[in-house]
């Protein structure tokens, strides 16, 4: 399997509000940017339409190397929060709803299909890339004002 860089970030003006999203694929020396936005959205579904967009953007399945500065994303991800709400029925550990349980479906199946290693970023920080991400989704909920 190939292995691919993504670099995600979401961003919104209020929250709820206006949002946007950026992705970067790398593979080899190929760089792909991709943007979107919502005209009333949050941030955490900003962040999570990035990485579902970036990793929709494969055309077969991949080792995926997920830089992201949302610890909402990572950390459901990572600690298993995300299964845990599906088998329960979008239900959390302390019974309230699991928020975002269409995107988080989309990406849970997504990382059945490619191998995804995540690593979470600082966001804001010295990382050009994320910090380009940054400037992608900014960018897009800039234009929905």
């Amino acid at each position: 399997m190939k292995t691919v860089t993504l670099y995600t970030d979401g961003a919104c003006s209020g929250n709820p509000g206006p949002g946007g999203w950026g992705a970067i694929l790398m593979y080899g020396s190929h760089k792909k940017e991709l943007s979107g936005g919502e005209r009333q959205t949050t941030n955490n579904r900003m962040e999570l339409t990035a990485v579902i967009r970036g990793l929709e953007a494969l055309n077969e399945p991949c080792i995926v190397e997920l830089y992201s500065d949302s610890k909402y994303v990572i950390d459901a991800l990572e600690k298993g929060w995300a299964k845990g709400w599906k088998a329960r029925g979008w239900v959390k550990a302390d019974k309230k709803p699991a928020l975002n349980p269409d995107l988080w479906d989309r990406l849970l199946a997504l990382c059945a299909k490619h191998t995804v290693k995540l690593h979470w970023v600082k966001g804001h920080a010295a990382n050009p890339y994320n910090n380009r991400c940054d400037e992608l989704a900014v960018g897009e909920w800039q234009k929905l004002k």
